[in-house]
């Protein structure tokens, strides 16, 4: 049987001062994704959680031993499922939406409830509980969708979610090879999903401006949720991940 999922699990791993990524999953569903959280610790000594994935009493430990956690961030529509455990954890940290997420049914109800929080919501700029350490740029698009990207730049690392899909063939089911390359989704040339693409393209020239920007950057690294990140030679291979939007 096939594993998706880069072990160990639910683990701080260090990528560069000041920033660790955690590798989760897979998430359920036709397709067993692997799921990763990135963690920053900012200038000013507490914790940044990018998309946090299964809370974990050990992980929330080790995090803490870094420093306070002050922020949840779920950085575009899809990224929020775990949020409320974390919340439930840390009471103090603010949670940080993306834009549109307050909107959606799910989640609407799931505020409504009480069941989960969300404190303030994303935008262009950074705000000046993290400008000194991260810029931000919103990648729009159509159906709702908006995507937050993170440039960390004392590491010079970009942070991603579902703009790229980077999915090593030889870690998925058999079944799965074929039609996720034919989708462009596989390693070492991933992008989004196509789904994911058509509705991006629907934020026009704003999303291809958004994706320039983010090329511009020159990161040293690309991190996103799923699949094999960029730890390398990372500034092209983002500009060939993000072709399909570039003008």
């Amino acid at each position: 049987m096939t594993d998706t999922t880069y072990p160990p699990l639910d683990t701080l791993k260090p990528v560069a001062s000041d920033l660790w990524i955690v590798d989760s999953g897979p998430l359920s569903g036709p397709l067993p994704l692997p799921v990763r959280m990135s963690v920053i610790k900012l200038s000013d000594g507490t914790v940044w959680l990018h998309s946090p994935t299964r809370f974990d009493e050990a992980l929330a430990r080790a995090i803490e031993a870094i420093g306070p956690i002050r922020h949840l961030v779920a950085p575009n529509i899809a990224h929020w499922m775990f949020l409320a455990t974390w919340q439930r954890r840390f009471p103090d940290a603010t949670t940080w939406a993306a834009p549109g997420l307050r909107e959606r049914g799910q989640v609407r109800r799931k505020v409504e409830a009480g069941k989960l929080r969300l404190d303030r919501d994303l935008d262009e700029q950074s705000p000046e509980d993290w400008a000194a350490d991260i810029r931000q740029t919103v990648v729009p698009g159509g159906l709702g969708f908006r995507e937050v990207a993170f440039f960390h730049v004392a590491s010079r690392s970009l942070i991603l979610t579902d703009l790229v899909l980077n999915l090593e063939p030889g870690k998925l089911p058999w079944h799965l090879r074929l039609p996720l390359r034919l989708a462009g989704a596989t390693a070492p040339d991933g992008r989004a999903p196509i789904y994911l693409r058509l509705a991006v393209r629907l934020g026009g020239r704003a999303a291809s401006r958004a994706a320039a920007a983010l090329v511009a950057l020159a990161p040293q690294r690309v991190l996103f949720a799923h699949g094999a990140w960029f730890e390398r030679d990372a500034t092209p291979a983002l500009r060939r991940s993000l072709r399909w939007l570039l003008r």
